[in-house]
């Protein structure tokens, strides 16, 4: 019964480190949610500093001269 109770005890410390890293993935997602919703308000901020400076179409939506 040795064999049994080893492996009770490996699955329960591979549950935990599932749930440990279900964890981090959640908090990741949620940091990479947040990052991105500042780029795009950082990204909407300068394409409207640009349109005031006076220029005609915000850099952030010209295409790169190789397309």
């Amino acid at each position: 019964m040795a064999g049994n109770t080893d492996l009770e005890e490996r699955i329960a410390h591979l549950e935990r480190a599932v749930d440990d890293l279900s964890e981090v993935v959640a908090r990741q997602d949620a940091e990479i949610a947040r990052l991105t919703r500042r780029v795009e308000m950082l990204m909407q901020r300068e394409a409207e500093r640009e349109v005031d400076a006076g220029g005609t179409v915000p850099l952030a939506d010209q295409r790169p001269p190789h397309w």
